[in-house]
């Protein structure tokens, strides 16, 4: 499963805005490695900058240098809606003849298609093929005296997952789809505030934490400080994915600090499917924590029996054919001595398509391993998600095509336990009508499309990118 994008902003007069934005996006990295840009503002003009690749990889001194202002966004991308592509880089900055913007998004929207036909009937020009542009047109094309006006009845139009950072010339905006799908946060920072996708992102510029924006708010930030303009939504839908995998564990959502909820998670996988065993551990590094909790309640000893190589994928150099039939092995080294003779408890956090666990599973027995029980934090994956996550098709989901015991057979397991979804809400410690656990049950909180098309805008897009560092002047 991929993540979902990560979008940080900040106003802060006093600061260097541009390299406080690097730094949040750094600390969001793992919610998406396709590209990273960042945009700021000083009053007259937007400048942007984005690039393909990690943030560490995008930006170095000399092009931070001419991103001055006192306010910025920033954004890591992973492709949910339109290819990975340098004009699909966020953030995308968009004008008419009264106003210009930068937009980033965390999320999908499911209506893209038709809202996009509708303002390329009405003479706007798309540049890329994502559905954050749409968003940010609709924007632009929205009635109102004033941003928030435009945006709000721009929300009432947009269907689907969206957490935004917004600027224009003279201001910053953040905004929370109806459902608040996905995390978006306040945090103070000297002179000024942050917005970021999660707390990790303003623990690692040192600001502090103030609240979550709520679903279907508005805010805005600017000379005289933060007004906060609410919705009125009372539904409810955080993506389950954020606590069971996508954000870090040191994030706070909702009031929960994510490792003892990823350690309750365990705990509970402990109860539901207890075995005779001889250690536990945890696919590195999503799962350490379920693990944990899954050694102490069935009082099997944790250990490391694998070890990742945390700079997978930060390459561009394609493996050749020997390299890439080692498979999972560029990602995972077991670790023999640790794992001979041993019957193991392996915790992961799910199983998708059931391409990497069969993997895993071989490499474990080739290292010694007597036994592998397999013990997933997520309940079967049986629907996939249009809310953000680049997940499968249904036909690419291995738990809405084959049964738990098929399943099991498949990889190469000796017994295989999924928590249930009443032991996974116990873990989180939150209320069950809180969260969309649609990718479970198939009951989506918006009404979708089964088989929408993550390349639906691919053929419709035209034009060029905006470039390098481009300065935008105020309209």
């Amino acid at each position: 499963m991929h993540e979902s994008c990560g979008i940080f902003g900040v106003y802060s007069p006093q600061e260097d805005v541009a390299r406080l934005t690097f730094f949040g996006l750094f600390a969001l990295q793992h919610r998406g490695q396709e590209s990273a840009g960042i945009a700021t503002a000083d009053g007259q003009r937007i400048r942007v900058y984005t690039g393909m690749g990690r943030v560490a990889n995008v930006f170095t001194e000399e092009n931070l240098k001419p991103l001055i202002g006192h306010m910025a966004i920033g954004h890591n991308r992973y492709s949910t809606s339109g290819s990975s592509n340098i004009a699909n880089a966020q953030p995308l900055v968009v004008s008419n003849e009264d106003n210009t913007l930068a937009i980033a998004h965390n999320g999908n929207i499911i209506n893209a298609t038709f809202l996009y036909k509708e303002l390329a009937d009405q003479g706007y020009v798309f540049h890329g093929s994502a559905d954050s542009e749409v968003i940010a047109n609709t924007i632009l094309s929205a009635p109102g005296k004033d941003m928030v006006e435009k945006i709000r009845h721009a929300m009432h139009r947009i269907k689907g997952a969206y957490s935004l950072v917004i600027l224009t010339p003279n201001a910053l905006y953040a905004a929370r789809d109806p459902l608040g799908v996905r995390p978006l946060c306040i945090g103070k920072v000297d002179g000024g505030l942050a917005i970021a996708s999660e707390t990790c992102g303003l623990d690692h510029i040192g600001a502090e934490f103030v609240r979550e924006i709520q679903p279907d708010e508005i805010v805005r930030i600017n000379e005289n400080g933060l007004q906060s303009y609410p919705g009125d939504s009372k539904e409810r839908g955080l993506c389950i994915f954020e606590y069971i995998y996508f954000a870090r564990p040191d994030s706070v959502i909702n009031g929960k600090l994510l490792y003892p909820a990823r350690q309750a998670m365990g705990a509970g996988l402990a109860r539901e499917y207890p075995v005779d065993a001889d250690i536990v551990m945890g696919v590195p590094d999503s799962a350490t924590a379920a693990a944990t909790g899954y050694a102490r309640e069935s009082g099997i000893p944790v250990v490391d029996g694998l070890i990742k190589n945390r700079y997978v994928g930060r390459t561009f150099i394609e493996p050749e054919q020997r390299m890439r039939d080692l498979g999972v092995k560029l990602k995972f080294n077991p670790l023999p001595q640790v794992l001979e003779g041993e019957r193991c408890v392996v915790v992961d956090d799910s199983i998708v398509r059931g391409t990497t666990t069969p993997s895993v599973i071989r490499m474990l027995r080739k290292a010694g391993a007597k036994e592998v029980h397999m013990r997933i934090c997520a309940p079967p994956i049986k629907f996939p998600c249009f809310f953000g996550v680049d997940m499968a098709t249904r036909a690419e989901l291995i738990a809405a095509q084959k049964s738990i015991e098929q399943i099991r057979e498949y990889i190469g397991a000796d017994s295989l336990g999924y928590l249930s979804i009443d032991g996974l809400i116990k873990a989180v410690d939150l209320p069950r009508e809180n969260f969309c656990l649609a990718c479970f049950t198939g009951e989506y909180p918006i009404p979708v499309q089964l088989e929408m098309d993550k390349l639906a805008l691919e053929t419709m897009g035209a034009g060029k990118p905006v470039d390098a560092c481009d300065a935008i002047e105020d309209k």
